[in-house]
């Protein structure tokens, strides 16, 4: 059997700087997952000290915590500073920039409609940027909103999801709104994984999609693959492949999400050469 590499995947600019930061930070805790891969997460503690806070009240004073790279709500970092402890912020850059663009487009008086999952944490804090933020998955949903949106409004997007979803809220609201302001946001990592493992997926006969399941990126790469190969799973590590999934396959396709590492992949990739079917 074939093993093919899609030609774009894994670690995103984001996910290595704050697990580069991690690394320089030992003896330090994260407040919340800095990334959405318990593995490398487990791989930070054991090596690093790297500790997991989820609330204000967990973090010692004197300490040091690292944001996590989806950013927080703006009154947690607040509160963070206003303690007697250092804070460094790990926050993707591409996710601070969605902040300020909704805290400047509120305070301009424009109504902000964010594209993305309202219970996804890069989601959270860019809400707490803005004033009275609607958070919408898809056109259908910004249809019961539209009476309450100005006249005047600005939209952002989640970093990671599909830009042609992103278009249809963007078309709606231009054809409901005298002035609408479009930011963006998703990442061009995202695009690049994604485009791949559309590619990749369509010449494959299995496609094994490396990540947390709890990752957005890699669910959304995991549903293109599906959409191409019916033989598509998604795994967290080498320990969840299955030999039955590879009888009588000839191509396995293999892409990964944003927070995936590479020695996650390579292990995955060994062990796929191992199996005899």
């Amino acid at each position: 059997m074939e093993i093919r590499l899609a030609k774009s995947y894994g670690f995103c600019f984001g996910v290595k700087r704050a697990i580069k930061i991690a690394e320089e930070s030992p003896n330090s805790v994260t407040f919340g997952p800095l990334i959405h891969n318990k593995n490398e997460i487990e791989r930070l503690k054991s090596r690093f000290n790297v500790g997991l806070v989820e609330e204000i009240e967990e973090v010692e004073e004197g300490g040091k915590v690292v944001i996590r790279t989806h950013g927080i709500p703006k009154d947690k970092l607040q509160k963070l500073k206003a303690k007697k402890v250092e804070v460094v912020d790990a926050t993707c850059p591409f996710v601070t920039k969605p902040q300020e663009i909704v805290e400047k487009m509120s305070k301009e008086g424009y109504s902000v409609v964010i594209f993305g999952d309202i219970n996804h944490p890069e989601i959270k804090g860019v809400m707490s940027y803005a004033t009275n933020p609607i958070v919408v998955l898809s056109a259908e949903e910004l249809l019961k909103h539209l009476g309450s949106i100005k006249e005047k409004v600005a939209t952002v997007a989640q970093t990671t999801r599909k830009f042609e979803e992103y278009k249809e809220i963007v078309n709606l609201l231009m054809k409901h709104k005298k002035e609408v302001r479009v930011f963006n946001t998703i990442c061009n990592a995202t695009f690049e994984n994604q485009d791949a493992a559309r590619e990749l997926s369509q010449e494959a006969d299995i496609m094994i999609v490396i990540g947390g399941k709890n990752s957005s990126n890699t669910k959304q790469l995991f549903n293109i693959c599906k959409e191409n190969c019916p033989s598509s799973y998604l795994i967290e590590n080498a320990k969840e492949l299955k030999k039955e999934w590879f009888k009588d396959k000839k191509v396995c396709g293999i892409t990964a999400g944003a927070s995936t590492p590479e020695w996650i992949i390579e292990e995955v990739i060994e062990n796929i050469k191992k199996i005899q079917v």
